[in-house]
């Protein structure tokens, strides 16, 4: 039995995501509509547009749910707010405006953390918006969009906001509107300094009443300066119509000079590109950049990069810092570009169980072969034609992937090709429903956003059908477990990557993961934000604390899976990408949403929890959507058990949840498929306790995830013995 390949078969392209997947029609057996059922409000330009992005909430609903954009949220005040303001609306929050949760009795943390919503700090606007001012959109991308408010639906716009992740300054381009600046907070003192920091920009100091400063400052290229009148505690105006910028920032202390240098210039768009190189990979953030040219610019990094930079990014980082709302203290960067390193990606890892420090882990005894055999026997002869058929692409995937864990393991770890190619027949009967788009719900490709959909909330009308997949909510979760799937497959079996097959998977990368604007069918990105270091599974609902992801080991899982397709199917910048994600996913997880006794990243009083629970971009809240049973909370961060499992969930980490949560015998009294979750995800770290359990002649089968199988969980965890 030839052993799967320990490293990348081809060599990934200089940048690995230079080049599209594909840049040709998704395959017809998708049928195409030109229609959704959320409206694109206030979008200008062509799509596909970016539905999981932070930017949503300005095209969604009321349009007024604020935009996280780190360490600032913007949200228009449309007439609202203790201003009354039309304008935009900037909120900064610190750590101790913090509001908690009760105390939850078993770990003494609290049940959630969030940040006020609705503070307006500083709300820019213009003397000519009103009651019918209206908000578009455009340029979206990434990483970025442009938000514009117009005086009226048949009007320019007035003012631009070029928004961009991480952005140090918020930046308004006046177009001939006359600039107010009001604050819900009011000010204490309004000073404008003798001299400017550049040539021809004017700066004003707005100390608020809470204590803190912000700097304005304001430069036009044509016409006359930015002058401002104080009206009152709550309004400073200008005189006249303004062309030119006007850019507000917070001054976190001690920091002024440094911001004074950065006026001028800001960025208006990222470009991404990577290297992959034996385990080393890197990935840079290239920022598009307008305004002075000769100004470097103020952006801020979360920890999870700072943690990573090049020595030349690292340098260029400043003593500046601010809070975010849920990814700890920002550091501002002057600079037009990072990059980060991740030095020890998982190269190595393939279908097998895997090691951080040990790499594959194939080779089974003879006695766990004797043991695993006949329960592989039994599990195959099970009906995945009829476990897979469902209205779901949730369950249905995960149905799809038990079945080709189950084939791999028998095939290479059991050693028994014959019965692993029965199975694999099977398998490949039922995914054949699936290829051919013949499933309870097919998808559709809508091009009104741009993506595959299951067509079961436009056939049924309830917006929340299969997890809300025709909102764009979780595709990578769907998806991911259909591509691991058919990477299982397609490595086992070849043949059975024709190009219709091959299309098929790949379209559905395509809509989760697709690297390139030259694939004019789907977004950039959909779900991964290489800017927060994990996905957003949140679609197109507003939603006032952002964006949110429930299960962080889902969100690895499609990495994985993605990974593995590329290795599949011999795409060297695919499966690079893969392990680039998986291993940025494992820093940032352990920052954000794992937590260990030594996490200095998340609040003293929320990291007992060991989970941060549902994470949003306003808040954390220890529960799931589907009940708060601690198990639920817990398990949906270790499901499902995987090869990449040790390397996004260390040991350490593993071993303090468990105390907490689950030892001397509590484990035991949890009921259904969360029993093997927890076991699964002990193995990890205590494989003999786990082989017990799983091998326990009493074994039920009704503590087996629909997604799960015995025979991965016992040749899993005899891998590590």
């Amino acid at each position: 039995m030839p052993s799967e390949p320990t490293k990348p078969t081809n060599k990934a392209s200089p940048n690995i995501f230079g080049a599209p997947i594909a840049t040709t029609k998704p395959a017809s057996a998708f049928e195409e509509r030109n229609d959704h059922p959320v409206p694109r409000l206030g979008i200008r330009g062509s799509g596909p547009y970016g539905t999981n992005k932070f930017y949503a909430n300005f095209f969604l609903g009321n349009q007024n749910s604020p935009a996280y954009v780190h360490p600032y949220s913007l949200a228009w005040s449309k007439g609202q707010g203790s201003t009354s303001s039309w304008g935009m609306g900037i909120s900064h929050t610190e750590a101790s405006q913090r509001v908690y949760g009760q105390t939850q009795p078993e770990t003494g943390a609290a049940k959630y953390f969030l940040n006020p919503i609705g503070i307006q700090s500083l709300c820019l606007s213009a003397l000519e918006l009103g009651s019918s001012t209206v908000l578009t959109t455009d340029s979206i991308s990434a990483h970025s969009a442009n938000v514009n408010l117009l005086a009226d639906s048949k009007a320019k716009p007035l003012i631009s906001f070029p928004l961009v992740q991480g952005m140090g300054f918020v930046t308004a381009i006046y177009h001939g509107g006359t600039p107010i600046i009001q604050s819900g907070v009011f000010f204490k003192t309004v000073t404008r300094s003798n001299k400017g920091p550049q040539p021809g920009v004017t700066k004003y100091t707005f100390s608020l009443e809470d204590g803190k400063i912000w700097h304005v400052y304001g430069y036009s290229a044509k016409g006359d300066p930015f002058d401002l009148t104080v009206i009152n505690n709550r309004m400073a105006k200008a005189g006249k119509p303004f062309n030119g910028i006007v850019q507000v920032t917070k001054d976190p202390g001690n920091a002024e000079s440094i911001i004074d240098a950065a006026a001028g210039a800001y960025p208006v768009g990222m470009v991404l590109s990577g290297t992959s190189s034996g385990p080393k990979g890197t990935y840079t953030f290239a920022f598009q950049k307008a305004g002075f040219s000769n100004v470097k610019l103020l952006m801020y990094a979360l920890p999870h990069h700072y943690e990573s930079f090049d020595d030349v990014t690292a340098k260029a980082t400043s003593t500046i810092k601010l809070q975010t709302t849920t990814k700890g203290m920002a550091k501002a960067v002057i600079a037009d570009s990072w990059t980060m390193i991740e030095p020890n990606m998982p190269i190595s890892m393939g279908f097998a169980p895997w090691d951080p420090t040990k790499g594959p882990r194939d080779t089974l005894s003879d006695s766990a072969i004797k043991t695993i055999t006949p329960v592989a026997l039994k599990e195959l002869s099970q009906n995945v034609d009829q476990q897979s058929n469902q209205d779901s692409m949730y369950f249905s995937g995960k149905a799809l992937a038990k079945f080709a864990a189950i084939c791999f393991t028998t095939n290479n770890l059991l050693k028994n090709p014959k019965l692993a190619q029965n199975g694999l027949s099977s398998l490949k009967a039922a995914f054949k429903r699936f290829a051919t788009n013949k499933q309870q719900f097919p998808l559709y490709y809508e091009s009104a956003w741009g993506g595959l959909v299951s067509s079961a909330s436009y056939k049924t009308g309830n917006n929340g059908a299969d997890f809300g997949n025709t909102f764009y909510n979780d595709h990578h979760f769907h998806y991911g477990y259909f591509i691991y799937a058919a990477a299982v497959v397609g490595y086992l079996d070849p043949s059975w990557l024709t190009l219709e097959n091959v299309d098929y998977i790949n379209t559905m990368v395509r809509d989760i993961s697709n690297p390139s604007p030259f694939d004019r069918y789907f977004p950039i990105s959909r779900n991964f934000d290489w800017y927060h270091g994990h996905s957003w599974a949140h679609g197109l609902y507003e939603t006032l604390d952002g964006k949110d992801q429930e299960s962080s080991s889902e969100d690895a899982m499609a990495a994985y899976a993605v990974k593995m397709w590329g290795r599949t199917i011999k795409d060297a910048n695919m499966e690079a990408r893969g392990n680039l994600m998986l291993s940025v996913i494992s820093r940032s997880l352990n920052q954000y949403y794992l937590f260990t006794a030594q996490n200095k990243v998340q609040p003293e009083n929320y990291i007992g929890n060991k989970v941060a629970g549902i994470l949003f971009e306003n808040k954390c809240d220890h529960t799931t959507y589907f009940g708060a049973n601690v198990e639920y909370v817990q398990g949906i961060h270790m499901l499902p058990l995987l090869p990449s499992t040790k390397f996004t969930r260390p040991a350490d980490f593993v071993k303090q949840e468990w105390a907490t949560y689950f030892d001397k015998g509590r484990a035991d009294k949890v009921e259904g498929g969360w029993k093997g979750i927890l076991y699964g995800n002990l193995a990890t770290v205590d494989p003999k306790t786990a082989w017990t359990f799983f091998t326990d002649k009493a074994f039920d089968p009704s503590w087996l995830d629909g997604g799960a199988s015995l025979t991965w969980y016992q040749a899993y965890t005899a891998a590590f013995m």
